[in-house]
Formats: structure tokens, C-alpha cells, sequence
């Protein structure tokens, strides 16, 4: 049984990591997991209590640090090295927390040193393909050593559920983390613009995060607008269960038009209609779908119009959110992901007999 290796101060328990293990071992491999005290002292813990060799190392998501390590080991054992970044450093700092202007001399130090990390892998994973293309331009990556693998949703946990009865109030639900990318802002004014419309919907925004509290300020006298805070994970299927349409992100930084979020694809899986910006992270029969709820980014006036649309017909809702179950399964299933995985895998040991 081949093993793959884990590498880094990465967390078990976040649902991508989850999700990358399940995989491995519906493909046969066995998933061991070598977790160091401090990224910078990886290099010798492994000396002295590191695991055997694997047959791949990889390095799950939000760990750059731990990548020189990673790449040190892996060479040593002859073996190929996969990153799983999911976002990053780079573009984090300078394009969503605006911590250094483009081309300043802090984020051009930022993109050198992530350049040289990406550099160490053999195969670099991307959420989406405009993500890849991202990674690719800014780090100077060979695309043939980039591999595309959607974040999904864990179907033993986000199902389809029968819908709440289709009449008022109405409810709209956004979860998330209040950052930049998923314009909250934006979802408050929709529901400003909805009020004004005459609508009968209750939006809830559920959640913590860093914008919460000017979020909140801006809702002030909305009395149709509700705060929720955040609920433990396997909370979340029966609060979905709940709401009538799921809403996605809205924001206009540049990470907004290259990810689908985590609560897009629980949405599809759970059956529900959600809405959600355009963006190039959609393609194909995806980009092109009428299922989804598509609006223009950072627009409320087109978020706040598409919900008065599918409102005007309460009982299409149950149907609509059938066909978008249908759809994550036809594009994003665990098993649409495990043949992914496998890919990437076969790539991965290519590279290395090369």
C-alpha cells in the first residue's frame, strides 16, 4: 500500500485537509501525517523522529513555511513533493490585507521568497483554474507543473435536505468570516435595496471576523437584517436546512475572482439555490449555467434583483435547488474529486521517474 506523507503545521481538523485524506485512502493509500514543533526546526526533527519514507510528501494548505523542510526531505527520499496552498502569501498580504502596495519593496521581497517555495515542487494545486493561472504568472510556474483540484464539500455532511415551505419570511443566508473577498457590505445594501422593493425576506449573516462590527454599523436600522454568530461546523448542514437561497461572495479584491468558496459548494450539495459574483474560478458548463444566481461583483442592486426574481416564484425554489444538487454532483462529487486526485497523483510520480 503506498503511503503518502502530510507535511507540516497544518490542521487535521480544517475541512480541505479532511477532504485531501479521505481521498488518498478511497484511492488505496495509506495517509500518515508528520506534524514538527516549529517550521523552522522540520529539517531536524525528521532527522530524529521523523517518519519512514512515503512515496509522496504533501504540503496541505496555508503551510509556505514548512515547504523548505518538506522539499529537503522529500529529495533526500527521492520522492515527489505536492504543495496545496490554497491561497497565497503574496497575494494575501498585498491584495486582500493591503499590508504592502503592489511593487513596493515588501511585496516584492513577499513574491521573491514565495517564488523560490512554489519553485521546490514538483506539482503545484490549485482550487480553481484562474487560481492556477495566477500562481503561474506571479511565480513564474511551468502550468505543466500546476494541477487543478476544486475545494468540494463533504457529502457525508452536506446533503440534500427538503426545503422550507416556499412562503414568507423568506430567508437568506450568507455565513462566513466577514473578510474582504465575500463583501458583506455588498449583502447588506441588497438587503437595503430589497426593503425598498417591497420585498419580504429576512437576510441573516452568520458569522465572526474582522468586519463584522462595521458590517454590522452599516445595517444599522434594517430591522429585516440579522447577525447570527458562528456555530460549530457540523452545525451548519441543519442551519442551511433553514434558509430558502444561500448566498456566495460578493467582494471585488482580485482572490474574489479567482476561488469558489467553501459555502458555494456546500450550498450545490445541500441543494439549495445560491447566488453568487461572476468570475473567472467558473468555466465550462459551470460558468455557463442558469442554475446558479450569477450577479456582477461588489453590485448589490444586481444581488438584491435576482433574489426579488426567484422570490416572484417561491415554489420554483424547491426545484431549482434539485438541479443545482444535481450539478455539484455531476462537476464537484467526491468522486469527480477522487479521479482528480488520482491525476494529479499519476503526475506527481511522473515527474519524479523523469
Amino acid at each position: 500500500m503506498p503511503t503518502a506523507l502530510m507535511w507540516g503545521r497544518f490542521d487535521p481538523g480544517y475541512s480541505r485537509n479532511r477532504m485531501v485524506r479521505k481521498l488518498f485512502e478511497k484511492l488505496g493509500w495509506r495517509v500518515e501525517a508528520f506534524r514538527p514543533f516549529s517550521s523552522r526546526t522540520g529539517r531536524a526533527e525528521a532527522l530524529f523522529r521523523g517518519p519512514g519514507r512515503p512515496d509522496l510528501v504533501w504540503v496541505p494548505c496555508f503551510r509556505q513555511r514548512d515547504i523548505p523542510s518538506a522539499a529537503s526531505r522529500a529529495g533526500k527520499w527521492g520522492v515527489p513533493l505536492v504543495i496545496d496552498p490554497l491561497i497565497s502569501a503574496f497575494e494575501k498580504e498585498v491584495f486582500e490585507k493591503k499590508k504592502h502596495a503592489p511593487g513596493s519593496p515588501g511585496a516584492r521581497r513577499l513574491l521573491e521568497w514565495e517564488k523560490g517555495l512554489f519553485s521546490a515542487a514538483d506539482l503545484t494545486v490549485a482550487d480553481t483554474p484562474a487560481h492556477a493561472d495566477f500562481f503561474c504568472e506571479n511565480f513564474e510556474l511551468d502550468p505543466d507543473r500546476t494541477a487543478v483540484f476544486h475545494v468540494g464539500a463533504e457529502q457525508d455532511m452536506f446533503r440534500p435536505m427538503p426545503p422550507p415551505p416556499p412562503g414568507p419570511p423568506f430567508e437568506i443566508l450568507f455565513y462566513g468570516s466577514f473578510i474582504h473577498l465575500q463583501g458583506a457590505d455588498v449583502i447588506v445594501e441588497a438587503a437595503r435595496k430589497s426593503r425598498d422593493m417591497g420585498l419580504e425576506a429576512r437576510w441573516v449573516l452568520l458569522g465572526d471576523g474582522d468586519l463584522k462590527e462595521e458590517t454590522e454599523k452599516k445595517a444599522a436600522g434594517l430591522d429585516h437584517v440579522r447577525f447570527e454568530p458562528w456555530i460549530d461546523y457540523h452545525a451548519l448542514p441543519g442551519r442551511i436546512a433553514k434558509a430558502h437561497i444561500l448566498l456566495g461572495i460578493f467582494g471585488t479584491t482580485p482572490k474574489a475572482g479567482f476561488v469558489i468558496p467553501n459555502k458555494v459548494f456546500q450550498a450545490m450539495a445541500s441543494g439549495r439555490p445560491v447566488i453568487t459574483r461572476r468570475s473567472d474560478a467558473y468555466t465550462g458548463a459551470i460558468q455557463e449555467s442558469d442554475l446558479i444566481g450569477w450577479t456582477e461583483a461588489g453590485d448589490p442592486g444586481s444581488l438584491a434583483a435576482r433574489v426579488k426574481k426567484w422570490l416572484s416564484d417561491p415554489d420554483g425554489l424547491k426545484s431549482r435547488g434539485e438541479a443545482t444538487a444535481r450539478l455539484f454532483r455531476d462537476f464537484f462529487s467526491e468522486k469527480r474529486l477522487e479521479k482528480t486526485l488520482s491525476n494529479i497523483v499519476d503526475r506527481a510520480m511522473e515527474r519524479v521517474r523523469e
